[in-house]
């Protein structure tokens, strides 16, 4: 009978998936934590997940490192698109439980569980990406959620784990943190508010480099390939800039966007490299792409981001929009200087041979070598044809 039972739960280690290994545990399950680690977990982290998970009496525990799946499969399209949900937020968390959801649901299929487990309430968005995931891509294995099921508080959460001998100080977390690849998400107190600010200290980095340092990041094809000349593999060099941006505490905001759920939701967040290198590249695009290649790029990159925090990244025309994606990127290569100040940063200029400002046309607002004075005002007179037609027709309405 165990091993019809046999279950996998999404393990992080919180409060809530280790109510869900105890509880599940209890009820017969032979249950099987893992956790996906899509960046923020170092080694001694991930080894004290595994020893928490094992006193929750799970039966094995298993990590799966996924952070260059994770750039593969998400952020690389997120820098490609300059992706700043509601022009604010890097869509840190929700591009991670994509990812998370996928790389968990093929571990059960590998093991072939018929249970997988999550320990998301019923008010929140990860629910959402969690179950539609596993729904599309295993039907066939049922979904159990204990803490959204039963309507749990963090209390009763506690409690039931201090009577079963767990006992690992949940209340001395004042402020949810979760770290990854792409930021990190801070949520307390005051984000459940529409009015009050993040205290310095909810920040897990803080500021410890006054003096302003000029970097200069390289991109090939909009991808980021170096820093300062030094090259590596994006997810690398995206922790490098997010380990020196954070010692300048840059990065820092507050997100207000719509649930997937129907409600207003507020978080607070850190994502230096995020911030820095979206910022770079669309940039850099500025100066490389056409007027309407950057017209274009804007609508169908809001469609994307939206899909992908909605959980909808299974569906066909997110592959649709990667393909455009990735062709706006053949000319966006060069180098970007970056400033980087306490609590902010500066983007100073791009050298790149796809410069269309060094166009020999000439400079706007100098000298010009493409069209004489009489064009100009041939092209001008026509242009103002529409405005002149509408003016004449309403000018008695």
């Amino acid at each position: 009978m165990k091993n019809l039972k046999k279950l996998v739960i999404a393990y992080s280690g919180g409060l809530d998936t280790s109510y869900c290994a105890v509880s599940l545990s209890k009820q017969g399950y032979e249950v099987h934590a893992v956790s996906v680690n899509t960046g923020g977990f170092s080694k001694n982290d991930i080894k004290t997940i595994e020893e928490n998970a094992y006193k929750m009496g799970v039966s094995t525990y298993k990590n799966i490192e996924a952070l260059a799946t994770f750039y593969q499969k998400v952020v690389k399209y997120l820098i490609y698109g300059n992706v700043l949900k509601n022009n604010t937020y890097p869509l840190s968390v929700s591009a991670e439980r994509i990812v998370q959801a996928i790389e968990i649901i093929e571990y059960a299929k590998s093991i072939n569980a018929k249970f997988i487990a999550h320990g998301s309430t019923g008010a929140g968005n990860d629910q959402v990406r969690f179950d539609m995931i596993f729904q599309t891509l295993a039907p066939e294995i049922e979904i159990v959620t204990p803490i959204r099921d039963q309507k749990l508080t963090r209390q009763e959460e506690i409690t039931y784990l201090k009577s079963n001998g767990i006992d690992l100080d949940w209340d001395k977390a004042k402020y949810s943190i979760n770290k990854g690849l792409w930021g990190t998400s801070i949520g307390g107190d005051e984000t459940l508010t529409s009015h009050l600010a993040l205290p310095e200290s909810a920040y897990p980095s803080q500021l410890k480099t006054e003096s302003p340092q000029t970097i200069s990041l390289t991109f090939i094809k909009g991808e980021l390939t170096a820093i300062d000349g030094k090259a590596n593999s994006p997810e690398v060099l995206i922790q490098q800039l997010n380990d020196v941006g954070s010692n300048f505490a840059i990065g820092r905001d507050i997100h207000v966007g719509d649930t997937i759920v129907g409600i207003k939701g507020r978080v607070g967040f850190e994502a230096a490299a995020a911030l820095i290198t979206v910022k770079a590249h669309h940039l850099l695009e500025k100066h490389t792409l056409t007027k309407w290649q950057l017209q274009h790029k804007d609508q169908l990159s809001n469609f994307y981001g939206m899909h992908l925090h909605e959980g909808q990244y299974l569906d066909p025309v997110m592959r649709d929009i990667e393909a455009f994606l990735i062709s706006s990127q053949t000319s966006v290569s060069g180098d970007v200087e970056v400033v980087l100040k306490p609590y902010h940063f500066v983007i100073n200029g791009v050298n790149s041979p796809f410069d269309l400002m060094n166009a020999k046309f000439g400079s706007y607002g100098e000298v010009n070598s493409g069209w004489t004075a009489e064009e100009a005002k041939g092209f001008i007179k026509i242009n103002g044809n529409q405005n002149k037609i509408h003016q004449q027709v309403n000018s008695d309405a």
